[in-house]
């Protein structure tokens, strides 16, 4: 390390941190540090995106697909600001990720250099780690620090890099520290866990609602909703915590939940929040007791009134569980609810196996699931198809679903993909995004292509910004600027050297989804689709009123007002 050039033990630092891909742009102040990547490209590949935006949501995504740290890179002004959408993606669902942000030179810091800003304000906010390296010799020590506050505390580490800083040796000796973090064993109170079986015991209605804490105790999580007799509902990005169609699998909760879920919540006596820090708490029962196992001892109680807190790994505390917990004989709620969830996946099946046209999205998602391998990596992108992929697509617990669960943003679902195919070549992966949130960040379909990474992307082309109209209708609101301008998604795709598929008739799905599975390159199924409000599995009163209010706006602004007829022994209201 001593007499090498900062640049150089950047790189050789990253290396033995397990790096080995880099997302980002080429510019003007990090020219110095993209020279000493090229030396090293046979060990940290750069991977050149079309937008920083797309370059930090894959590095975001790798990060919770992997729980390995993703990097980006960006140069100071424009492109720091344009990684901070991807930045926040990152923090909001606890993702390690490090970013390398270029810098004017150190002498000319403060005099309004071009493309200079204020780094450390920018990030401020975003970073649980935002420092400038301001000389050479302070590099190492700043990058192992920078990397393991991402690591320790499941967020976004920014080092800003002025671009003279990789060019200098590091003459002096620099203080040694370790290349290495290592994870907590956070080990459970036993009083807490007796007092949590305790409870359990004494239910007679126990519901679990996991989250993706549970994601590494798949197996200990079956085996406690079996013992206990209590169903599972899951938050979004938990989906595939347990096969769907596990007989004690109630779905998700809430707008994009089922009716089983939603009644059981409803009807429980005891909640277990499991590895979930869940927000929606307007669909949580009231006046029950709680009981929240979390690693993190900031999140028991955050949200909910929590009576029994355990901080604990669940893999840990599950397994304590199911050798302490007799099997419950009390299994008359989870029978009900067993019968409930079959019944609805009934009525699912009434919409996914239609074979008409105008295709519904319910029947795409179906013909998706013919074709999805049992490893497959699902990148969902967020609007109504986030409706349809989680009520509708059977998930396998080999399989893995990503999405931008807490910040919501559109135009994740490629660069999901894109990084999903990075971390796991031999993998299948398949994008599905909406009309509106692919085309904001399609340009990196073209990244897909310049480092051949087979996906399937499909696209659900109701030509308008889908979920907004139904939230403004829900609200009681006219449908106001959420139209879009036709595309031909397909015939991009063939222009960017990949496979492309406009789909206009149920007839031509299939067959278009199964030859862009054994098409070795990226490519699009462009499917034409009807356009069809995400009705929530339980709708409230106040929603459906909402929903009446704008039904008649609507008829009164064209001038059909046309009240039914009035049945025999019926009054009009």
């Amino acid at each position: 390390m001593f007499d090498d050039r900062a640049g150089k033990v950047l790189v050789d630092l990253l290396e033995d941190w397990g790096v080995n891909h880099i997302y980002g742009m080429p510019g003007d102040s990090i020219n110095n540090l993209m020279e000493e990547l090229r030396k090293a490209e046979d060990k940290i590949k750069f991977v050149q995106v079309r937008h920083e935006e797309a370059g930090a949501l894959a590095a975001a995504s790798y990060a919770k697909l992997t729980g390995k740290l993703g990097v980006c890179l960006s140069i100071a002004g424009p492109g720091a600001i344009h990684l901070l959408n991807g930045l926040y993606d990152a923090k909001e669902d606890s993702a390690p990720v490090l970013v390398l942000a270029g810098q004017v030179p150190t002498d000319q810091i403060g005099t309004d250099s071009f493309q200079e800003v204020n780094m450390e304000r920018i990030f401020d906010d975003v970073a649980v780690y935002n420092k400038e390296v301001t000389s050479e010799e302070q590099l190492p020590s700043m990058v192992n620090q920078a990397i393991r506050t991402a690591y320790a505390e499941k967020g976004v580490a920014v080092l800003t890099l002025p671009d003279d800083i990789p060019t200098e040796k590091i003459k002096n000796k620099v203080q040694k520290n370790a290349v290495m973090y290592e994870s907590p064993a956070l080990t459970p109170d036993v009083t807490a866990m007796q007092e949590a079986a305790a409870a359990i015991e004494k239910a007679k209605k126990p519901i679990i609602l996991a989250g993706t804490g549970v994601k590494k105790a798949k197996e200990e999580l079956a085996a406690f909703s079996d013992t206990i007799a209590a169903p599972v509902v899951i938050s979004l990005p938990a989906k595939g915590v347990m096969e769907d169609e596990h007989p004690n699998f109630l779905g998700n909760l809430g707008m994009i939940g089922t009716k089983p879920a939603y009644e059981a919540m409803e009807e429980t006596d005891l909640l277990i929040l499991l590895g979930t820090s869940y927000p929606y708490t307007e669909f949580l029962p009231e006046d029950v007791t709680c009981i929240q196992i979390d690693r993190n001892p900031l999140q028991i109680g955050k949200r909910y009134p929590v009576d029994i807190g355990v901080a604990g790994d669940a893999k840990k505390v599950l397994g304590w569980f199911n050798e302490q917990l007799p099997r419950s004989e009390k299994r008359d709620f989870l029978e009900k609810y067993q019968e409930k969830m079959t019944s609805w996946w009934e009525e699912m099946k009434n919409d996914e196996e239609q074979t008409s046209t105008p295709i519904k999205p319910q029947q795409v998602i179906h013909e998706v699931q013919k074709i999805a391998e049992d490893d497959a990596i699902l990148s969902v992108d967020v609007g109504n198809v986030t409706v349809w992929a989680t009520r509708h697509f059977r998930m396998k617990t080999t399989q893995d679903f990503l999405i931008s669960s807490w910040l919501g943003t559109m135009g994740c679902s490629l660069p999901g993909a894109i990084a999903s195919k990075i971390a796991f070549p031999e993998r299948q992966v398949i994008s599905l995004a909406g009309d509106g949130g692919f085309s904001m960040n399609m340009q990196d379909f073209l990244t897909a292509m310049k480092y051949n990474l087979p996906m399937i992307v499909v696209i659900f082309n109701n030509e308008r910004i889908g979920m907004i109209k139904y939230e403004q209708e829900a609200g009681g609101h006219l449908d106001y600027k959420t139209g879009l301008e036709s595309f031909n998604f397909a015939q991009f795709a063939d222009n960017c050297g990949g496979k492309g598929y406009l789909v206009e008739k149920f007839e031509d799905l299939g067959p278009s989804l199964q030859a862009a599975a054994s098409f070795n390159q990226p490519a699009i199924i462009d499917v034409c689709i009807e356009d069809e409000p995400p009705i929530p599995g339980k709708l409230s009163y106040d929603q459906v009123t909402s929903y009446t209010k704008q039904t008649i706006k609507k008829l009164f602004e064209k001038g059909k007002l046309e009240l039914p007829p009035i049945r025999k022994g019926l009054k009009r209201m």
